[in-house]
């Protein structure tokens, strides 16, 4: 994978929340929902988002799903990251955010798998505020 130094810390990071995910299920009553999918490595990934009360915060983070250590772990990190956070910041969340959180490098052929779960948060926004429409399910591109 091309990891740097102080790699062994993180990859211990990443097996622990594959195989502990953070948020792991479903909220009873998300403001909004969404759904992604990863077709070049069979990773799914539903992510439910429920807003403080004004609307702009997110106060709870949810997702469910399977599929690779990479994509698992980035969305259970993610599902601790984004509580507290606005739909603006998480607009603003790029592949680098990912990678940072992830604290390894990925390779071309895995930054789908890593990057999911921030799309299908991201998508999830821009359908409850109206920005899309008619976006069933998120696929990353091949």
């Amino acid at each position: 994978m091309g990891i740097g130094g102080g790699s062994d810390m993180y990859r211990q990071q990443i097996l622990d929340h594959y195989k502990n995910p953070r948020n792991y299920g479903e909220l009873a009553d998300p403001d909004f929902s969404h759904t992604g999918e990863n077709p070049s490595c069979g990773d799914t990934i539903t992510v439910d988002v429920r807003l403080a009360d004004d609307g702009e915060t997110i106060e709870y983070v949810a997702f469910s799903g399977d599929g690779c250590a990479i994509s698992q772990a980035a969305a259970s990190m993610l599902s601790e990251r984004l509580p507290g956070t606005t739909l603006s910041e998480l607009a603003e969340m790029d592949r680098e955010d990912v990678t940072d959180m992830l604290g390894v490098d990925i390779s071309p052929m895995r930054i789908k798998c890593a990057v999911l779960a921030r799309q299908v948060a991201q998508d999830g926004a821009k359908l409850y505020e109206g920005d899309i429409e008619d976006l069933d399910v998120t696929k990353t591109e091949d």
